[in-house]
């Protein structure tokens, strides 16, 4: 597991309020774990990191800001020029010049500025698709157990609110934070140059600024995160009341959802009133800092005029140049608002990427040796799971499924069933114990996952047909699609749809039956070519009428390699290798369909149940392996 935080508590998700108040806005329900959050130095060395590969692009940006920040610099000596030239009371041709130069610098800082923001948008875009990347790979890659722990709101949230304040920042927040930052340094080295003492004088208002600073970043960071949280459980109860809805009419409970809604939603507007009223205060300090920095480089100028020290067109460049602090300093101060935001929700993003990758990931890049013997060994040692502490739904399970053998897991409902098979996939993690998969052929596909589940539950993207397969293996040609469908049985069905393999299907497209949603995913199966495949009541959404079609079609996939079939129909029991018994979270029984019988323990009474309710002659069992050469078509 990662040693990232799990909870609200860590890091400054958990500050208190920023006003003391004993309301637990934000907050999550009791036993809900957020997915992990990264800490303030974990995230900048994370951005580091992805900076890296682009250090040419980052110094070429910021060479360019900096030169045309240079250059804008020049504005305000060339206006104090004019002015010594008309106190001096000299001929108007000698404006000319200075006015050339203003015209000059406008057009070369607008050129540069223009150059220098697109390097670094470029720079920061480069980065941030880098990061998308590493955390849409690593969310599809999260154990099921921790999403729902954490609540399908969290995860949505990150994937779309923290994605897009993080965009919104790198596009617009970093190019003039930057160039914000670099006009400050230089106006202030400007002013120095000009004169230490209006140095000085402009220094005034600098601690206002900084202590204003300090205090809206220390109620800043943890605002912001908790406004992060409060969005994914809003999110979160807009998804549980929106998907259950049906149930929540039936129960009649329509006002009692509404009112953890409107909560969430209070909850979450109540944040954000908090931030703009910090936003109002922290406005208004600076408007202070203002005010006497420019009171104290007036009378500076004042002073220094009337001694002699410096001329008209000098004290006015200086105050020109201080009341130009003006906007980068808002800029850069209204920016920070912006930035703590885009941290808070950067560093959830990353909390995310840095999850490390399941021991079944990280198996499936080993590389396994090539030998005549197709499929794999699966080990169970010891496995005790449980959802919830306290609750365990196995005990002490230990099942080894050799190299090509086909086996099937039956059970009264509740036995443990999936859950088992989940963690054979690798869909879970066992609380206690191990699962080992060792390859003894990858088949075709060579550094495939080992091992690829198929349930009941099939997911048909949108797009072409020939798409949603090639999910499964992105090379494959539309010859290799075309024998993959074939030996599930699909090829006529999908040759005769509108447009072939072309045909969109899923949402908006073409709608599949059941059974061709499930032929669709055994296809996929045959095509990704794993050596251990894991089957949970795959068929069960056929119905009587197309339960031996798909029982043929799995039979074919499965074909050659290692096999855990979870039967929702015993006649699959039935003609596997062996069958595993479960009970109450352990194994009960293990053996031959015929072994089984004989011992008249739990599944001859399964079977017995089973048999009766058979009611037409195709249902009887052959008690070997059906002949998959004849399957017929759909």
């Amino acid at each position: 597991m990662s040693d990232s935080p799990n909870t609200p508590a860590a890091g400054p998700t958990g500050a208190a309020p920023d006003d003391g108040s004993a309301r637990d806005f934000g907050s999550e329900p009791a036993g809900r774990e957020l997915l992990p959050t990264a800490t303030p130095a974990r995230t900048r060395a994370a951005v580091r990191e992805l900076v890296r590969p682009h250090r040419g692009l980052a110094v070429a940006g910021f060479a360019t800001m900096i030169a045309a920040t240079g250059v804008g610099l020049l504005v305000q000596p060339l206006l104090g020029r004019i002015v010594d030239i008309v106190a001096d009371h000299r001929p108007p041709g000698d404006i000319t010049l200075p006015v050339v130069l203003l015209v000059l610098v406008a057009l070369a800082q607008g050129s540069t500025t223009a150059l220098g923001l697109s390097l670094v948008s470029r720079l920061g875009e480069t980065v941030l698709a880098r990061l998308r990347e590493r955390f849409v790979e690593k969310a599809l890659r999260l154990p099921l157990e921790q999403v729902e722990k954490a609540g399908a709101g969290d995860l949505t949230a990150r994937v779309t609110r923290d994605v897009s304040v993080v965009g919104e920042a790198v596009r617009d927040a970093l190019p003039e934070l930057a160039r914000s930052v670099l006009a400050i340094a230089l106006t202030l080295a400007a002013m120095a140059a000009l004169d230490w003492r209006f140095f000085l004088a402009a220094l005034i208002a600098v601690p206002v600024q900084a202590s204003t600073a300090r205090w809206y970043v220390r109620n800043a960071v943890p605002l912001y995160a908790r406004q992060r949280i409060a969005t994914g459980s809003q999110q979160q109860q807009l998804l549980d009341t929106i998907a259950g809805a049906g149930t929540v009419r039936a129960f009649r409970l329509e006002e009692e959802h509404t009112g953890r809604v409107t909560r969430r939603s209070s909850a979450a507007v109540e944040l954000t009133l908090r931030g703009v009223r910090l936003v109002l205060d922290f406005y208004n300090r600076l408007h202070i800092a203002e005010y006497a920095g420019l009171a104290a480089v007036l009378v500076t100028g004042f002073l220094l005029v009337r001694d002699g020290s410096v001329s008209i067109g000098t004290a006015t460049a200086t105050a020109l140049y201080f009341h130009s602090l003006f906007t980068p300093v808002n800029a850069a101060l209204v920016l920070l608002d912006d930035a703590q935001s885009a941290t808070a929700a950067l560093a959830r993003l990353v909390g995310v990427a840095d999850e490390p990758s399941p021991e079944s990931e990280k198996q499936a890049h080993e590389s396994r040796p090539r030998t005549a013997e197709a499929g794999g060994t699966v080990t169970v040692t010891g496995i005790h799971h449980a959802y919830e502490p306290g609750r365990p739904v196995l005990h002490g399970v230990d099942l080894t499924l050799r190299a090509g053998e086909r086996v099937a897991l039956v059970g009264p409902s509740g036995a443990g069933k999936t859950t088992l098979a989940k963690l054979i996939a690798g869909v879970h993690r066992p609380t206690v114990g191990s699962v080992r998969v060792t390859t003894n052929g990858a088949g075709e596909s060579g550094d495939g996952v080992p091992v690829a589940l198929v349930t009941q539950e099939t997911h048909v993207f949108a797009g072409p047909l020939a798409d949603d397969l090639r999910l499964a293996r992105a090379d494959a040609t539309d010859d290799d699609l075309r024998k993959a469908l074939t030996a599930v049985a699909a090829l006529d069905w999908a040759e005769a749809l509108p447009e072939g393999l072309d045909t969109v299907v899923g949402e908006g497209g073409h709608r599949l039956t059941s059974a061709q949603v499930q032929q669709l995913a055994l296809a996929r199966l045959v095509l990704a070519d794993p050596p251990v495949a894991v089957l949970d009541e795959a068929t069960a959404e056929a119905g009587s009428t197309g339960a031996r079609l798909l029982e043929q079609a799995a039979d074919r996939a499965v074909d050659g390699r290692t096999a855990l079939v979870v039967a929702h129909r015993l006649t699959q029991a039935a003609t596997a290798d062996r069958i595993v018994v479960m009970d109450g979270g352990r194994i009960v029984e293990s053996g031959t369909h015929d072994e089984l019988c004989a011992a008249a323990g739990i599944y001859a009474s399964l079977w017995k149940a089973w048999s009766g309710t058979r009611a037409t002659a195709d249902e009887t069992p052959t008690h070997h392996r059906p002949d998959t050469t004849t399957v017929k078509d759909h």
